[in-house]
């Protein structure tokens, strides 16, 4: 248990951003999600759709550090990879 007073600000400090962070990734899963769902059902309209209100919500996610850069732009692009295959 924190002691001093800064010790313990910064403990109520951390479980702020933790549940921000936690929102926001499961924000972004939930968008994501949506996605996987697109394509698994075969339809590329909507998956293609749904990526693009997704991309914003994973790169949002990335500039507030709850992903990396490039793992948001590796998801972002596998799920494009996987959508344009669709129509092969």
């Amino acid at each position: 248990m924190a002691n001093t007073p800064s010790a313990k600000k910064a403990a109520r400090k951390i479980a702020r951003r933790t549940a921000t962070n936690q929102a926001r990734r499961s924000r972004m899963r939930t968008f994501l999600r949506k996605v996987e769902e697109a394509i698994a059902s075969g339809d590329q309209s909507a998956a293609n759709e749904a990526l693009k209100v997704a991309q914003p919500e994973i790169m949002r996610a990335a500039s507030k550090g709850v992903l990396h850069a490039n793992t948001a732009s590796r998801k972002v692009s596998r799920l494009n990879a996987r959508i344009k295959a669709l129509s092969a």
